[in-house]
């Protein structure tokens, strides 16, 4: 009888080693409601009236780049350069780009790289409402700083990407595209063999009447939007006629790495200028973007970005007419 028990004890105990190995490799997934506060979080910070709109050379977008670089720290992301900071000079003052690096897995395919970016500056103010004149930019853009944050924070923990992933928050965007031009261009001179850049702009709150849940820039540039719907396995991201009308393509950070690298660089957004009028206005608050769509809108995209940052092939193209 003691005989039997210990072998039964044995298998047990056996068994519960297997379990935790198991649970101990298995690839982290996203809590939608722990992502929703801590993109509500993210935004809260950066949209705040201590950061007084975050306009390029100002102390609120000082304040923005050191929580950048804490998140990135206390979630286990590596600088890419010797600090997180990449340094320029932009209307006459000095700014950065924030950029957090997560080297692939794969010893191939780690010499590819995805880039994902949002800008973190803005305006600082804007014509007065009442007393108040801080451009607080909640949707513009601490939305898509927080998916970016959110998305460094997922791989920092699964480390399942095969590609090399930055992460970057672009400074000085709001003055040109300058922070993003200066980085594509340091990027190109360094060699980097850059496979695509989504950058994320105003995803605060959903659209209106589409069977789609976002749109992606220059749609027709590539084959982008149809495989992050097939990896995805939804009709994720569609095309805004609005989108091509305003040229939009040419108006986010997307704009200077297809320009550098000749590869699909584009930009998810949200905003398709019926559901939001707060753009550069001083009610862009916290109080109007609606978190839990930005919460499901992210967990989305970093199930189809999951697959792109791994498969074999460069699956990603342009089209033929763009090329």
């Amino acid at each position: 009888m003691k005989s039997r028990l210990t072998r039964f004890f044995l298998i047990l105990t056996w068994f519960h080693v297997i379990m935790i190995s198991a649970q101990s490799t298995e690839e982290r997934v996203f809590d939608v409601d722990s992502l929703r506060k801590d993109v509500e979080g993210y935004v809260r910070f950066l949209a705040s009236d201590n950061l007084m709109g975050r306009d390029t050379g100002s102390e609120g977008l000082e304040k923005a780049a050191v929580f950048i670089e804490e998140v990135f720290k206390q979630n286990g992301v590596s600088a890419y350069f010797e600090t997180y900071r990449d340094a320029f000079e932009a209307v006459g003052v000095k700014t950065q780009n924030i950029v957090g690096f997560i080297e692939g897995n794969d010893r191939e395919l780690a010499k590819e790289f995805v880039i994902l970016g949002a800008h973190y500056d803005h305006i600082g103010a804007a014509k007065k409402v009442g007393e108040d004149v801080v451009a607080n930019g909640a949707n513009d853009n601490a939305a898509g700083v927080a998916a970016v944050l959110a998305m460094s924070k997922y791989y920092a923990e699964n480390k399942s990407n095969k590609r090399s992933v930055l992460f970057v928050l672009f400074g000085a965007e709001e003055k040109g595209l300058l922070g993003s031009e200066h980085l594509s261009n340091k990027l190109k001179n360094k060699g980097v063999d850059l496979y695509a850049m989504i950058n994320f702009e105003m995803i605060g709150v959903p659209l209106k009447g589409r069977t789609y849940k976002a749109y992606i820039t220059g749609y027709e540039i590539s084959n982008m939007a149809e495989k992050l719907n097939k990896y995805a396995g939804q009709e994720l991201i569609g095309f805004l006629p609005k989108a091509k009308e305003f040229n939009l393509f040419k108006r986010s950070d997307n704009y200077p790495f297809y320009k550098e690298f000749g590869v699909p660089c584009q930009t998810i957004s949200t905003f398709d200028f019926t559901n939001y009028q707060y753009y550069h206005h001083v009610n862009d608050e916290v109080s109007k973007l609606d978190f839990v769509h930005m919460a499901n809108i992210i967990y989305d995209c970093t199930t189809a970005i999951k697959k792109l940052v791994n498969t074999q092939t460069k699956e990603i193209q342009l089209n033929v007419s763009q090329k």
